[in-house]
């Protein structure tokens, strides 16, 4: 099993709003623009193969900034398309903290990281012992019916409970914000009522800044 100290100091990444990666979760990727193309090519030389996705912001000049969070993932599988595309598949491993971004000749972005705070994302998959699970589908029933949005229902009832409520927060349409508020919450039982909240939210028509701020 993979620890921290295993984890570089330095990592590639990936700003996109709305893409959420988890530990041990899986994100499919496309990747397309040069800079990235270049990214991934850079990453299959090393070891690792690590991609660090983080959502970016705007500041109040309109700048794109990193929010300070984001999630480590391993390329575990790739293909190229007949367009020199890529398609990746991401494994994630751990959240981290960036203490800077390294400026360099890459045209792609880089910072160091801290993986100080998130031992909990490189062990084994949480619990959630006060999980009401059949109140939880009712309520995801509705915001999936609200939304339009088809699933495998019997397979979210067998699903254990970190991978069904981490799934739902990379897969279901929230805003960015919200989205950065599931990264960061500091166990499987915040996340999961941080997700129950957003649907609550979403079903009675209300803003995404009510729940983040």
């Amino acid at each position: 099993m993979i620890s921290h100290g295993d984890l570089p100091e330095m990592i590639p990444v990936f700003p996109l709003p709305g893409a959420l990666l988890l530990p041990r979760a899986r994100l499919p990727l496309q990747l397309f623009e040069p800079r990235y193309l270049q990214m991934f090519e850079d990453v299959l030389k090393t070891s690792q193969r690590l991609i660090g996705m983080i959502q970016p912001h705007m500041d109040a000049n309109g700048d794109e900034q990193l929010h300070a969070i984001g999630c480590v993932g391993r390329i575990t599988q790739f293909s190229e398309t007949d367009d020199g595309r890529y398609m990746v598949t991401l494994a994630g491993i751990s959240r981290f903290r960036i203490l800077e971004e390294v400026e360099g000749f890459q045209p792609y972005r880089r910072v160091k990281a801290s993986w100080a705070g998130f031992e909990r994302d490189v062990g084994a998959a949480e619990s959630d012992p006060s999980f009401d699970r059949p109140a939880f589908m009712v309520e995801l029933k509705k915001f999936f019916d609200a939304h339009d949005l088809k699933t495998d229902w019997d397979g979210m009832k067998e699903a254990e409970a970190e991978m069904l409520i981490n799934s739902l927060s990379m897969l279901c349409p929230f805003e960015p914000e919200e989205k950065q508020a599931l990264l960061e919450a500091p166990s499987l039982i915040t996340r999961r009522e941080t997700l129950m909240t957003l649907i609550e939210f979403s079903l009675r028509g209300g803003s995404a800044e009510e729940i983040v701020q």
